[in-house]
């Protein structure tokens, strides 16, 4: 069950998504953490970020909306303080990075320059719905998700640009990444919605809006995968959005990704990344599936 993001090898295709499995080895009470293709932190600033104010999360009919605003202790503090015990469970971690200019990511990418080898990868976050100004998202523009990706090119180590299904320019700026230099996209981060209390009429999260996850936005997030795939077969995809199931993962894979990142379903199972590491293996015996690579895409032949 092993698969190849770019030029990194993973023992198998589950991993975290980022914001759902903090910053640390939180998990590790109740996954064994060297049991996932690799461990995908919170996004991380150049700097300490406190976040947006609570309530910061709440659950909807499949699923949640959160606006948590990237709180974080800053790229340097995690790589004193959490780095260390991470890499007491696991030595494939993905450090998730996210700034409010291009300047700060290119900050965050050049302090990770000094990460141990186990940081395998850089994903650089430029789809977080939760920013001040949501109408400035980078992953709206291919020139401006271009520019960051090339801004962080410093951390010296491959990079995944995670985007956002929020555009009907996808493909064009998943491509632009590609050509900035990341070797995969992360498709794709939540949808952008509101929850209104109807007795106080106001919404019920302290900044407002927020971001969709869960159940119901793993339609969207696989036809955004498919739709990629399709136009851009070479460049690696990881799908993200709903995974709660072996059948869900699959889903992503046949679609086009070779890996998929589980967040929402952590909420009500921390265990479940740690279980799913070991049924994919399972599905695969039971499907006659010897390779990995033998799935990915296969939707879009019928193989």
């Amino acid at each position: 069950m092993t698969t190849r993001i770019g030029s990194i090898e993973l023992p198998n295709p589950i991993m975290t998504a980022s914001g759902t499995a903090g910053h640390g080895a939180e998990l590790s009470r109740y996954v064994e953490l060297d049991e996932l293709g690799a461990l995908v932190v919170k996004s991380l600033a150049s700097f300490p970020w406190e976040g947006n104010p609570a309530p910061r999360v709440h659950a909807t009919a499949a699923g949640m909306i959160n606006s948590v605003g990237l709180q974080g202790p800053g790229v340097a503090r995690w790589l004193d303080e959490e780095l260390p015990e991470i890499l007491r469970h696991t030595p494939r971690v993905v450090a998730s990075i996210w700034g409010r200019t291009v300047a700060d990511y290119a900050e965050a990418a050049a302090l990770l320059a000094t990460a141990p080898p186990e940081v395998i990868a850089v994903e650089v976050n430029v789809s977080c719905p939760n920013t001040e100004d949501q109408s400035r998202m980078f992953a709206h523009s291919p020139d401006a998700t271009g520019e960051v990706v090339e801004a962080t090119e410093v951390c010296g180590r491959p990079r995944w640009a995670k985007l956002s299904p929020n555009t009907s320019e996808l493909v064009e700026i998943a491509a632009a990444a590609s050509d900035a230099g990341a070797e995969a996209v992360t498709i794709a981060n939540t949808l952008l919605g509101l929850v209104i209390d109807p007795v106080t009429r106001r919404p019920v999260l302290g900044a407002g809006g927020g971001g969709l996850s869960g159940p119901a936005v793993h339609p969207v997030a696989v036809r955004k995968v498919f739709d990629c795939h399709a136009e851009l077969p070479d460049l690696p995809i990881i799908g993200v959005g709903g995974v709660a199931t072996v059948g869900d993962a699959v889903e992503f894979m046949l679609a086009g990704a070779s890996a998929v990142q589980v967040g929402t379903a952590s909420f009500a199972d921390p265990a479940v990344t740690g279980r799913l590491a070991r049924e994919i293996a399972t599905w695969g015996a039971e499907a006659g599936v010897t390779r990995l690579d033998e799935v990915v895409g296969s939707a879009h032949t019928g193989s």
